[in-house]
């Protein structure tokens, strides 16, 4: 079970507590542990984005603050995610829909049969448009049906994600946006929703739409690149920039297979101080000759238990 029904929002990295209770593991195992366990997804491809799904516990080295940590668990099944659908519906999206409609039918089609979806949709306001459903379908049809105008205010998206999260059912969570990635009418700032999603356990993947013709780029597009990214890196996710529309489905095919084609990684920490501060990890590929032709895509810390 998710450590501390009040405290999950803390648990950044799939922090999970045990306390003689079940923690279920990927493929329906269950890990029986008397001490804390600190689980990082981690996501390994090429430096063309093809995943890497044949390496080993050995292949990984972890790092808390510096010190070196042994990895206890380890997996790479195909668990059910709880997956969060973030929907621009503004202006500058408005000869975009049909791509993304698209996409995102694409990305659904990899579902595991208990994963789970919800969708919110933001212009100027977010707005749940359905919640948590294993009817992605339903979801599906109304992408199609939406209709774009006004300003974005994406900041306020991801927090109203974020608190849908608390009703998730299962262990691994994420959120996907379908966006241009600019924010120009969110009532909070960058720096309040990075702060929650670092006291998270969600990972955000981004589908950044952007025009190729500088010219006709909106301001929303100029700047949504490195927002998109800085969203999705803090939390060990990804951002997937589409420079043409035509390459949308195929991307929401990509997001989809990062999903199921993750590893993760379990320790119990040396410092086994409840003082809830921030421990930074740090991940290694040991591999012979090195592995510079691979990438790594991890939550890039935690915040400890708190007495």
């Amino acid at each position: 079970m998710i450590w501390g029904p009040r405290r999950a929002a803390r648990a950044v990295a799939l922090l999970l507590f045990a306390n003689a209770s079940a923690l279920q593991a990927p493929a329906q195992a269950t890990l029986r542990v008397n001490t804390s366990l600190v689980q990082i997804p981690v996501h390994v491809t090429t430096v063309s984005g093809a995943s890497v799904t044949n390496l080993n516990k050995q292949d990984f080295v972890l790092f808390e603050d510096g010190v070196e940590q042994t990895i206890t668990h380890f997996s790479r099944d195909d668990a059910p995610v709880s997956v969060g659908v973030l929907l621009d519906t503004s202006g500058s999206m408005r000869n975009k829909m049909g791509k993304v409609s698209a996409a995102a039918t694409e990305f659904f089609k990899s579902a595991n049969p208990e994963d789970e979806f919800f969708l919110a949709e933001f212009s100027e306001r977010a707005s749940l448009r359905i919640p948590f459903t294993k009817d992605w379908e339903a979801i599906a049809h109304e992408i199609g049906r939406a209709k774009a105008f006004g300003l974005t205010a994406l900041v306020d998206a991801l927090h109203l994600a974020i608190k849908q999260m608390k009703h998730a059912q299962n262990g691994r969570k994420a959120i996907v946006i379908l966006s241009d990635g600019g924010d120009n009418f969110s009532r909070r700032n960058l720096r309040q929703i990075r702060d929650t999603l670092m006291e998270s356990d969600v990972q955000v993947y981004s589908m950044g739409i952007y025009d190729d013709d500088s010219v006709k780029r909106t301001r929303e597009e100029r700047q949504g690149p490195q927002l998109l990214s800085d969203v999705a890196l803090e939390t060990g996710g990804r951002e997937f920039p589409v420079h043409g529309l035509d390459e949308l489905p195929a991307t929401g095919a990509e997001i989809a297979r990062d999903l199921r084609n993750e590893y993760v990684l379990g320790y119990s920490p040396t410092n086994g101080n409840a003082d809830g501060k921030y421990r930074r990890v740090k991940l290694k590929l040991a591999l012979p000759g090195g592995a510079p032709d691979l990438r790594t895509y991890y939550r890039r810390g935690y915040y400890a238990p708190e007495e």
